[in-house]
Formats: structure tokens, sequence, C-alpha cells
């Protein structure tokens, strides 16, 4: 699944470039947007991302894509690959500027964890 979004004014630190806190805002909402059309029904939250690592700058007005793919589940859990480019202003290609796993949990109504359905009955959403 691929999302996309714009960096703005609002989006930058001190430097003038992406904010950290809001690359791992958008990671953990896109991701949970895609864990969430695969298991519909499931109440998921973010239990844990790997390693986080910034190796590039990001500058105002850079269109991001966030690729996120199904990398592996567990009983209650389950975990997605993010990958994120930047098509920077004035650029004539994508570069990768940020990678990491994110894990989320199933949870019931009280906030115990709860087993998914095997990936087999799972109902995603229709692609438009």
């Amino acid at each position: 699944m691929n999302n996309y979004t714009l960096v703005r004014p609002e989006h930058l630190n001190h430097h003038g470039f992406l904010f950290g806190g809001v690359m791992l805002k958008w990671v953990d909402e896109f991701a949970w947007l895609a864990a969430s059309k695969e298991y519909r029904g499931c109440k998921l939250v973010t239990i844990a991302m790997n390693e986080i690592r910034f190796t590039e700058q990001v500058p105002n007005g850079s269109i991001l894509r966030f690729n996120i793919e199904f990398c592996s589940q567990g009983k209650s859990s389950v975990t997605y690959d993010v990958n994120v480019y930047s098509d920077r202003p004035g650029g004539e290609q994508e570069v990768k500027v940020f990678a990491n796993k994110i894990t989320f949990v199933r949870v019931d109504s009280l906030g115990h964890k709860t087993p998914l359905p095997p990936r087999s009955e799972i109902k995603a959403w229709p692609e438009v």
C-alpha cells in the first residue's frame, strides 16, 4: 500500500528540515491504515518500531511516498515493512529517506491481547 503526503512549513524542525517526530507519526498512521485495511474488525494498536535511524534530510516541499508491505504475523501481532521515499522539489527521482518495521497487536475492549485471524481468512477492503 502506498500513501503520500507533502512536507509543509509546519512539519519542519529548527534547522528547516522535516522533524523526525512528524515522520514517525506518519509512519505509525499510514502503517496502521494498511493493517486496518487487511485486518477488518480488529482493534490494532502499535506495540513496537525497530531501530529508528534518520539518515537523510527532507526539505520543505518534498512529496513523500510511504510504501507499507506485510512482513509477518504472530499469534496476536502483525509486522509491516515501511519504506519512505522523497520526491524533492526540483528532483528528478525519488530518494529513500527512511525505513523501519512496525508491529501492531490486536487487543480486545479491555486492552488485552487477542489472537488475529489467520491470513487465509482475511477479507481485506477492496482496492479502488
